[in-house]
C-alpha cells in the first residue's frame, strides 16, 4: 500500500511540476532614478494608483476603493490591474488575467534629507509571450524597458515638480 501511495504522489508532483513555470522563464526588468526631493515629498506626488493613465497620456479608472488593496484600475480601458500590496512608500499590482503573470512594483526609497530614489520593477514569464524565441524575448523586454523608462521619468519630474 505505501508503495501505491508514494506512485500517487509522485504522478502529482511530476504533474504539478510540468505546467508550472521555472525562474529561469521569469523576466525582471529592474527600473531606478535618482529624485532629487526627500521620499516624504516626492511619494504623495506619484503614489496615485491611477496616475499612470495621465503619465501614458491615456485613461485610467479605478473599482474598489481608490489605492486600497483589492482595488482594480483600468488603464487604457482594456488594462485591468489589481493592487496586491501596499506599504507607506510603495505598491504592487498584478495583471490577474495576464498569460504572462505580470507583476509591477513602485517604490521609493529615501536617500539623504534631501534626495530619494525611485524603484519600478515589472516581473512576467516569458515563456508565455505569443513569440517565444530567444530573439522575440530580447525584443519584449527592450521594449517594456524603454516604455517604462520613459515612465519612470516622467514620475521623476513629477517628483520634483515644485
Amino acid at each position: 500500500m505505501p508503495l501505491k501511495i508514494a506512485a500517487a504522489a509522485l504522478a502529482v508532483l511530476t504533474l504539478t511540476a510540468a505546467g508550472a513555470a521555472c525562474a529561469e522563464d521569469f523576466v525582471t526588468v529592474p527600473l531606478e532614478t535618482t529624485i532629487n526631493a526627500p521620499a516624504d515629498k516626492a511619494w504623495p506626488k506619484i503614489s496615485g494608483y491611477c496616475l499612470i493613465g495621465a503619465w501614458f497620456k491615456t485613461t485610467c479608472t479605478v473599482a474598489g476603493p481608490d489605492g486600497q488593496v483589492g482595488s482594480v484600475r483600468t488603464i487604457a480601458g482594456r488594462v485591468k490591474e489589481l493592487l496586491v500590496a501596499k506599504t507607506a512608500w510603495s505598491y504592487t499590482y498584478s495583471q490577474p488575467k495576464s498569460p504572462i503573470d505580470y507583476h509591477g512594483t513602485v517604490e521609493i526609497r529615501p536617500i539623504d534629507k534631501k534626495t530619494s530614489k525611485l524603484l519600478y520593477t515589472l516581473v512576467y514569464d516569458a515563456d508565455a509571450l505569443p513569440k517565444h524565441e530567444p530573439e522575440d524575448k530580447a525584443k519584449d523586454k527592450e521594449n517594456r524597458t524603454k516604455q517604462f523608462t520613459g515612465l519612470v521619468a516622467t514620475m521623476k519630474a513629477a517628483a520634483e515638480a515644485k
